[in-house]
C-alpha cells in the first residue's frame, strides 16, 4: 500500500519540468503527437511528462530543448525549492497560473500580439494598463 501510494506522488521538480515543457509546446503550437513523434515515444507518454508523472531522463531533455528551441536551463527557471521561504511566492505567478494562462487561446493570441509589439515603451504601457485594469477589478469584488 505504501508503495502505491509513494509511486502516485508526484516529483514537484517533475512537475515544474514538465508544466515547463508544456507551456513551450504550447507557445510554438506544437501538438503532443508531434512532440512524442519528434521525440520516437507516444503522445500518452508525452502527456505523462509534461503533468509529471512520468519523469523526463536527463538523456530526453537535450532532445526537448532542442525541438522546442531552448537552452536545457530553461526547464528548471523557476524550480521549486524546498528550502526557499514560502513567503517569497506570494506574489509570483506559479507555473500553474502561467500553464493556463499559455493553454488559453486568448492567451496565446495575447502572447503573440504583445511580441510583435516593437515599442518597448509601448509595451510597459499595456502593461501598466492591464495591472490597472487588474487592480480595479480586484477592487470591485
Amino acid at each position: 500500500m505504501a508503495i502505491t501510494a509513494a509511486k502516485k506522488a508526484r516529483n514537484p521538480t517533475d512537475r515544474h519540468i514538465g508544466a515547463r515543457v508544456r507551456m513551450r509546446r504550447k507557445m510554438l503550437a506544437i501538438s503532443q503527437s508531434e512532440l512524442g513523434d519528434a521525440l520516437g515515444i507516444t503522445y500518452q507518454q508525452v502527456q505523462k511528462n509534461e503533468v509529471g508523472t512520468n519523469r523526463i531522463s536527463a538523456s530526453r531533455l537535450p532532445q526537448i530543448s532542442r525541438i522546442l528551441q531552448v537552452p536545457v536551463a530553461f526547464f528548471f527557471e523557476g524550480v521549486p525549492n524546498a528550502s526557499a521561504s514560502h513567503g517569497s511566492h506570494k506574489s509570483a505567478l506559479s507555473i500553474a497560473q502561467i500553464d493556463d494562462f499559455v493553454s488559453d487561446p486568448n492567451g496565446l493570441k495575447l502572447i503573440g500580439a504583445f511580441m510583435r509589439i516593437d515599442n518597448a515603451k509601448l509595451r510597459r504601457r499595456i502593461v501598466m494598463l492591464v495591472q490597472d485594469i487588474a487592480d480595479e477589478t480586484r477592487a470591485g469584488r
